[in-house]
């Protein structure tokens, strides 16, 4: 596995593992949690949201950023596609990162492969000036592993809540 910044021929395989991540927090999670007229309303159409999202994410001119992690071998071999695949931003002014997106396929996880694409954005962020990093998560059980991670590579969590209601 290597990490590589992302290139446009990435686009399918990286909103493909997108919808594969995410698919049981909306609809095995946040679905039956909020009932279906919150869902609707907040994320009924998540599946085209990622794919009208995912080509934007990668857009170094307004300091957006993406980088994989290439399941392929160093001698060119596709093997298994994209492990994962972090995009980024920096506030150059506010001399601030944010992580915004962290996805890694089923059978890669637990390989340490979501805290090589963190660091990596971790060290780009920091060669562009960036002195804090900012990266959210759920606090449900879906996203027990995220907030793990984070805290292993040393966040700190901020409590919040959001509440949702049908009117």
């Amino acid at each position: 596995m290597r990490i590589r910044a992302f290139t446009p021929r990435d686009l399918a395989s990286l909103t493909d593992l997108t919808i594969e991540t995410f698919r049981p927090f909306y609809e095995d999670s946040f679905r039956p949690l909020v009932g279906e007229t919150v869902f609707a309303n907040q994320h009924g159409d998540w599946r085209d949201d990622y794919r009208r999202e995912a080509p934007r994410l990668h857009a170094p001119e307004r300091h957006l950023y993406v980088a994989v992690a290439d399941a392929g071998d160093d001698n060119g071999d596709d093997g298994d596609g994209l492990a994962g695949y972090v995009a980024w931003s920096v506030d150059p002014d506010r001399r601030n990162g944010s992580i915004s997106h962290l996805a890694v396929s089923a059978q890669h996880r637990r390989h340490h492969v979501g805290t090589a694409l963190c660091e990596h954005a971790f060290a780009h962020m920091r060669s562009l000036g960036a002195e804090v990093v900012e990266i959210g998560t759920g606090g449900d059980p879906f996203h027990a592993p995220a907030r793990a991670l984070y805290e292993r590579l040393g966040c700190t969590a901020l409590p919040t809540a959001v509440y949702y209601r049908q009117l």
